[in-house]
């Protein structure tokens, strides 16, 4: 009998189930659409039975797609959005809706904390940047606003703990999950109460639950969960891992090295990042994680300046072309696909500025298309999307890297991974080779790869690499294009700096 691991990805509003054999082959995919809840400007939550809901659907619509029983499944793991806040009684009822990473309503208390020099203050133990999606912010704010909250809870965990509760009726986070959140002493991988006083929240040490490895088993499949999903009571679930990591295992970073990767993320965060053996302390950094791997942290340049800008235009000026890709048994991705190799970059010099969820300048500029004219078309203004999106992760890059070096090798993922366009548009605007892998759901990849290692089929993350990763297509960048990108690049950087 063939044997299978799950994966399950929970983002902010998509849930994903992937089943994939021990060759990393995807057997089959199910999705579902968990509708963000705005009461208020700023406030991003999400129902958390609504969330259960979603993980039992895509788990039993998968095992039903590939005709298997659940006894077939060795493991189980989740990766998930990083950060935010989902708060569970003592009970483990909610406690409270589940907090989104997108949320601001801490705002003014991040500005605060970087005013009075908090934020510096604990830089040398979290090695990141603070922003109001992470929980100590949520908390911050809940201690401020609505204390109430912080005492009907029992613990915070992450999206991703979460699932793994409802699975196994088991609470914990996970290191290279927690070590994301500002909360945690990504040197000595522990609560470091000097970080819990300097954000004054000391009194709330009890809400953070025990820390777990990705590939350590952190409960079973319960008979309650069996009876609604299809899978084995009793079948193991392991810690599993930050999305951000899950993305950049399954694409074969496993552990840093001499030569130079950098795993790009297109999708709703613009994620650019690498391992590294020597992690540094800057303030102009986005983030350092922990690896799966010992001694290894994950240096990410990332904001939510991506693909999510090309989802926004789609569904809301193409609906025409979203029925007629319908028709045709298309995605209207294929029509913006189409729309982009039938122009050149000499075609236009329209700039669009990827800010319609937040601007990655430090600077409060909303999304933007300048340069408009009349001759231009539907075709130009898609371009001029994709480019500036690519420009969004160059200038996450070169921030990483001061300039993007001539060494550097990109492996991209992400739902822009499936457009051969954007590929080479990567390829040409960075100007270093980008490679793509095979399989649409890396995420779900990346969390099968902790399960097999949990469930003993892997000695760990670079055997679990080497049997299930597999690269697709290398694009080559075509250097007759960098004098025009290059100069569109600079023009999108004195947009920015014109209307900052």
């Amino acid at each position: 009998m063939t044997k299978y691991l799950l994966g399950l990805d929970n983002g902010s509003t998509v849930i994903k189930a992937a089943l994939f054999d021990l060759a990393g082959n995807e057997v089959a995919v199910a999705r579902v659409n968990v509708d963000m809840l705005s009461a208020r400007p700023g406030h991003y939550q999400r129902n958390l039975e609504a969330v259960k809901a979603g993980n039992f659907t895509v788990i039993q619509e998968v095992l039903t797609t590939a005709g298997i029983s659940g006894e077939s499944v060795l493991g189980v793991a989740i990766t998930g959005h990083g950060n935010g806040a989902y708060l569970v009684d003592a009970d483990g009822k909610p406690a409270y809706d589940g907090v989104s990473s997108a949320d601001s309503r801490a705002k003014d208390i991040v500005s605060r904390w970087y005013a009075d020099g908090t934020a510096k203050k604990i830089l040398p133990y979290t090695l990141q940047s603070l922003w109001p999606g992470q929980p100590p912010a949520i908390i911050a704010w809940f201690k401020e606003y609505e204390p109430e909250v912080l005492r009907r809870a029992a613990k915070v965990i992450l999206a991703k703990d979460y699932v793994r509760y409802l699975l196994t009726g088991e609470i914990f986070t996970e290191r290279t999950d927690i070590s994301g959140t500002s909360l945690y002493n990504v040197l000595t991988e522990e609560y470091d109460p000097r970080i819990l006083e300097a954000l004054d929240i000391s009194e709330y040490r009890y809400l953070l639950p025990e820390v777990k490895k990705s590939a350590e088993i952190c409960g079973k499949i319960t008979q309650e969960v069996a009876e609604h999903t299809g899978l084995q009571a009793g079948t193991p679930v392991a810690g599993g891992l930050f999305d951000i990591q899950a993305a950049t295992i399954a694409t074969g970073i496993v552990e840093a090295s001499a030569k130079l990767k950098l795993n790009i993320v297109v999708g709703t965060w613009s994620i650019n990042q690498y391992l590294t053996k020597s992690p540094t302390e800057d303030e102009n950094l986005f983030m350092t994680s922990l690896s799966t791997q010992p001694g290894n942290w994950l240096i990410t340049e990332g904001s939510a300046t991506s693909a999510s800008n090309l989802e926004w235009f789609a569904s809301t000026f193409l609906e025409l072309e979203r029925l007629i890709a319908k028709y045709e048994g298309k995605s209207v991705y294929d029509i913006c696909n189409r729309a982009v190799a039938e122009t050149t970059p000499e075609d236009t010099d329209i700039i669009f500025l990827p800010f319609l969820f937040g601007s990655n300048t430090g600077s409060e500029i909303n999304g933007s298309l300048l340069n408009l004219r009349m001759r231009h078309k539907r075709a130009h203004i898609i371009r001029a999307i994709y480019e500036g999106i690519v420009f969004s992760h160059r200038y996450h890059i070169e921030k990483l890297f001061g300039v993007i070096p001539a060494e550097l090798e990109v492996v991209l993922a992400g739902g822009g991974a499936n457009s051969r366009e954007w590929v080479q548009m990567f390829a040409d605007i960075l100007q270093v080779p980008v490679t793509t892998t095979k399989g649409a759901e890396l995420g779900a990849l990346g969390a099968a790869m902790v399960a097999g290692v949990a469930v003993g089929e892997f000695s760990g993350i670079q055997e679990a690499a080497a049997a299930m990763v597999h690269l697709k297509e290398r694009f080559e960048p075509d250097s007759t294009l960098r004098g025009v990108y290059d100069r569109k690049y600079k023009e999108y950087l004195r947009c920015i700096e014109c209307l900052a």
